[in-house]
């Protein structure tokens, strides 16, 4: 008598495979943030679903094509170059490191987005894979924390001028009382005398003088305290520096209108800085920028930075209705502002920063409309 066989089929080892990839790259296209996965040439071997609704463009317009097509100038035309550095080296620079950069749709816009790479060997091949998680998804919750922190630092500001204009009268009160009484007893010297002025007239002018300089001492004083702070100079990457400063900046540009231009020259040498100050600094110039074109029919923001001479020059430049000359001569003064609600003190803050680096802050109109700031750092500070 036959055994009895069983007649569940049997499954093919050689399908196993297949649907093991098929169910990872299920689960990886549900995956929120977009996955890129490129070869040592920089060229795409896969683009999740996210990736093309991120991007813009359907994964068969990108495979085989050159990642670098994902990114704004001119970030476009050094990323082959990393690719040739990092084959020859092997010294890493982003892999395994969470960063905020920028990319470029498919559109034309430009956005600010985190990115993650992590490299791998695949069937004897390196593959690098990147992770994209598109910051704008967060703006309006970024929007909302951005008002908060202005109105924080508003009052902020309000308390600290409180407090310098306490001290400054309470400091200078007196030494300035007397140089009106010494400037108004002379004069009445004057005023009376029918020969020459006596010893006296200069005896008296020589103490005014000096009150006045008590004054001075008063006011230097007061800003060397102002002035004072901690800060942590280092080497930096310049693009790196603009790049993060622009990534945080542009969050929201896009629902603006804004078309953001970046030209940095590919070859900037390292700048001995202060990061976070100088961020300050490209931050304040690119969100006044923004604000100056929110009624401009043509909103461009250019963002440009050359080394020449000894210095590094950055430019933050806008298509806004620029700035009346008589306010250009004062614009870095403290309390000098165009907003109906500006404190004037954001560019003062600015000047300070870059001058204490050993640069110059400066204004000019930019050609065709708008408006240019720019700012140099020594290269061998």
């Amino acid at each position: 008598m036959a055994r009895k066989t069983d007649t569940q089929p049997a499954r093919s080892t050689a399908s196993m495979p297949r649907e093991a990839d098929t169910r990872l790259r299920s689960i990886l296209d549900a995956v929120p943030d977009a996955m890129i996965v490129i070869d040592e040439r920089g060229l795409i071997e896969m683009f999740s679903h996210s990736a093309e609704r991120m991007f813009g463009y359907a994964a068969a317009e990108v495979i085989g094509k050159n990642v670098k097509m994902l990114m704004p100038t001119p970030y476009r035309e050094q990323h082959d170059g990393y690719l040739d550095r990092y084959r020859a080296t092997r010294e890493r620079h982003i892999i395994g490191i969470g960063r905020v950069v920028t990319g470029l749709r498919k559109d034309g816009g430009i956005f600010p987005m985190e990115l993650s790479v992590g490299e791998s060997i695949f069937e004897g091949r390196r593959v690098f894979t990147g992770f994209v998680r598109d910051l704008t998804e967060r703006e309006q919750a970024e929007r909302r924390i951005e008002q908060l922190q202005a109105e924080l630092m508003h009052v902020a500001r309000l308390s600290e001028l409180g407090q310098m204009g306490a001290a400054l009268a309470h400091e200078l009160n007196q030494p300035l009382s007397a140089i009106v009484n010494y400037l108004q007893a002379g004069r009445r010297m004057l005023q009376t005398a029918d020969t020459p002025p006596p010893p006296r007239v200069a005896e008296t002018m020589e103490k005014a003088a000096a009150q006045a300089e008590r004054a001075g001492q008063v006011i230097r004083r007061l800003r060397e305290f102002v002035a004072k702070g901690e800060t942590d100079r280092r080497p930096e990457n310049v693009h790196t520096v603009v790049e993060e400063a622009a990534a945080l900046a542009l969050v929201g540009a896009k629902s603006a209108g804004i078309t953001t231009r970046i030209a940095l020259n590919a070859e900037l040498p390292p700048v001995i800085m202060d990061k976070v100050q100088i961020q300050q600094v490209l931050l304040n110039l690119i969100r006044n920028a923004l604000e100056a074109m929110a009624e401009s029919q043509e909103r461009i923001l250019t963002l440009d930075a050359v080394a020449a001479d000894g210095f590094l020059a950055l430019s933050v430049a806008d298509t806004g209705p620029g700035l009346p000359e008589e306010v250009v001569r004062n614009l870095f003064q403290p309390f000098v502002t165009t907003k109906s609600r500006g404190m004037g003190v954001g560019l003062s803050i600015c000047r300070s920063i870059i001058e204490a680096h050993g640069g110059r802050i400066s204004a000019s109109a930019r050609p065709g409309g708008g408006t240019i700031f720019a700012f140099t750092l020594p290269l061998d500070a």
